[in-house]
């Protein structure tokens, strides 16, 4: 990313505020002003000392003295009481513009598509979001407080020297223009590459860190702690090395700069020096010159610095303005409407969809009508599409071509959070929200009654185990849920889906993770949920949908069977009755080899 880039992701917060940023520029010229009349006032201080050196000093020079000094005095307290003016706006512009730059980056983030949050650590994209707010903050201080100032100063003191000694200006620009472009090459072509190999470091380093304890349990399940230490170990010692390689390098930019500096005082002091010895230059011009150097090498070393904090700041807010100029998986149109939930009506009109990573379209032309209401089971070999129809009916994808219609509207033209609130959804293995259980419960429907969330625990059966608990229903359930076992976590999606009331219910075998006790106790409030509403449920155990209205057998994105039960089983050489009976082989299989085990050990 390069300087002009980042600037450009700045001003786009700047603008917003128009009356805190014409403040902050009407200050900083004035603090500007302040510092490059500081060594004319010096000078003439000392002028106006010296003519009374040799003996009393005149009334003449008393008063250019005292009106000197007092001029002194007076630009200290206005850069003071100035500088305190910018820093208090200053902290009111950073305070809203930082906050706004995490909620438009999470925004954003948010709304990629599902294969690039499949594909990307969440400790990655947390450390970057967390590294470029901060890389901002550093950016936009390090502009506006160091380097703006530093350019104007130099700038002004280059002028004022000239308008006296024209030689001495060309002198003070040459050094000066050279110190720039040392600066500007070292930092883009010597300290970028090694800050960006730093930082990729850096990212993987909190994205192995969260991966590992994100996944304690099964580290432990296996012994494994030395070897996540190991792995852990080797990346560290990568981040040591590219940070001894980076920082070793702002070093010797520093040295570079260093140099630089000292060629500057000792040419502008030389020819000063060189000047006075001729008559050319009194006493006071040469305490001007002096306090000149003074002023211009603080800003000028400091200028360095800004240069190698300005670099390491663009380096780090690099991954998250990639992030504001990625596009968004599945995007709203400009004029999407809200959709008006029916009874659950569902139309694939020659749908044409396929993934990016793969050659071949899954599904070409599809067609099917579910009316609203109806209870189907999708059954097929992984692969066949049946995830890939749950997704598009919640629009995680959009279609390359055809329709995709609920409840007669086509859902490419409808906002998507409105379509997917009127959706349940219970997944095979559920993600809980590192909150109490009455918010995860209630996320599907916010701003629910407790009495209405308790209702919906009951109905899930996970009222039973709720009330056990210390703390309730406020009880936090950890990270991902893991405080909880998996049928436990599996009756709170259960108990989010039946608050959640919507019009149509997607079941991803959603009674896998219990037992078979709670199984039987549950199947009937699932039944009582699907009343009234179009159920949609993928199969991998077919005894679950056998009083299915329908069943929609898959094989790669094509409908090859669709019917009921009985009547798929009637079937001759059916594909349907293949896979039951495969299954059914399966299981008795497995119950022989309990029974054995059983016998065995009596």
């Amino acid at each position: 990313m390069t300087y002009g880039q980042a600037f450009a992701f700045v001003w786009s917060y700047w603008r917003k505020q128009p009356r805190r940023m014409a403040f902050l520029v009407a200050g900083l010229l004035f603090t500007t002003a302040c510092d490059v009349t500081f060594p004319v006032l010096s000078g003439r201080l000392a002028d106006a000392v010296a003519s009374g050196a040799s003996g009393t000093p005149t009334a003449g020079a008393v008063r250019a003295a005292g009106l000197a000094l007092l001029g002194l005095i007076g630009l200290e307290v206005a850069f003071t009481c100035m500088r305190l003016a910018l820093d208090k706006q200053w902290v009111r512009l950073e305070t809203v513009v930082l906050p706004q730059l995490v909620v438009d980056v999470f925004h954003r983030v948010q709304r990629f598509s599902t294969d690039w949050h499949a594909n990307s650590f969440a400790g990655a994209t947390v450390r970057k979001i967390t590294r470029g707010r901060s890389a901002f903050d550093v950016f936009t201080n390090t502009l506006f407080f160091g380097l703006l100032p530093a350019v104007l100063i130099v700038i002004g003191i280059t002028l004022m020297i000239s308008w006296h000694w024209p030689v001495m200006g060309l002198f003070l620009a040459g050094v000066l223009a050279v110190y720039i472009a040392l600066s500007y090459l070292m930092a883009l072509r010597y300290l970028a590459p090694a800050n960006q190999r730093f930082i990729r470091s850096d990212t993987r380093m909190g994205a192995l860190l969260a991966d590992s304890i994100t996944c304690n349990a099964v580290v432990k399940a296996f012994g494994a702690e030395a070897r996540e230490d190991r792995i852990i170990g080797d990346e560290s010692d990568n981040w040591g090395r590219l940070a001894r390689v980076s920082w070793g390098r702002h070093v010797n930019m520093h040295i570079a700069q260093r140099s630089m500096s000292t060629l500057m005082m000792a040419g502008m002091l030389g020819i000063a020096v060189l000047l006075w010895a001729r008559g050319q230059a009194t006493p006071g011009q040469i305490t001007m010159v002096l306090t000149s150097y003074f002023v211009v090498a603080a800003y000028v070393r400091f200028l360095g610095q800004h240069m190698r904090n300005l670099q390491q700041s663009v380096n780090d807010m690099e991954d998250m303005v990639e992030f504001m100029g990625l596009p968004m998986g599945v995007k709203d149109r400009p004029d999407a409407v809200p959709f008006t939930p029916g009874r659950g009506a569902i139309e694939f009109r020659q749908v044409t969809f396929g993934y990016e990573n793969q050659p071949d379209m899954l599904y070409r032309d599809f067609c099917l009508t579910i009316p609203a209401g109806q209870k189907v089971g999708l059954v097929g070999h992984s692969g066949s599409g049946k995830s890939t129809f749950v997704k598009l009916i919640q629009r995680l994808y959009d279609v390359h071509s055809g329709a995709l219609l609920i409840d007669g509207q086509d859902i490419a033209h409808v906002a998507q959070e409105s379509l997917r609130s009127r959706i349940a959804i219970v997944p095979q293995e559920p993600a809980l929200f590192h909150r109490s259980l009455a918010e995860n419960i209630a996320y599907g429907r916010p701003g629910a009654a407790m009495d209405e969330i308790v209702e919906a625990a009951r109905k899930a059966h996970a009222h039973e185990f709720i009330s056990r608990l210390n703390d309730g229903y406020e009880t936090l359930v950890g990270e991902r849920g893991v405080k909880l076992s998996g049928g436990e976590r599996q009756r709170v999606a259960l108990a989010r889906a039946f608050l959640a009331d919507a019009p149509i219910l997607i079941l991803d075998e959603a009674t896998s993770s219990l037992d078979s006790h709670t199984e039987a106790l549950i199947q009937d409030s699932i039944a009582e949920l699907m009343k009234g509403r179009t159920t949609i449920v993928i199969a991998h155990r077919l005894s679950t949908i056998r009083g299915m209205d329908r069943i929609l057998l898959f094989e790669r994105g094509r409908l090859v069977e669709d019917g009921r039960h009985d009547d798929l089983m009637q079937r001759t050489g059916g594909r349907y009755q293949a896979l039951v009976a495969i299954q059914t082989a399966h299981d008795k299989g497995a119950a022989n080899m309990d029974r054995e085990e059983e016998r065995s050990a009596s």
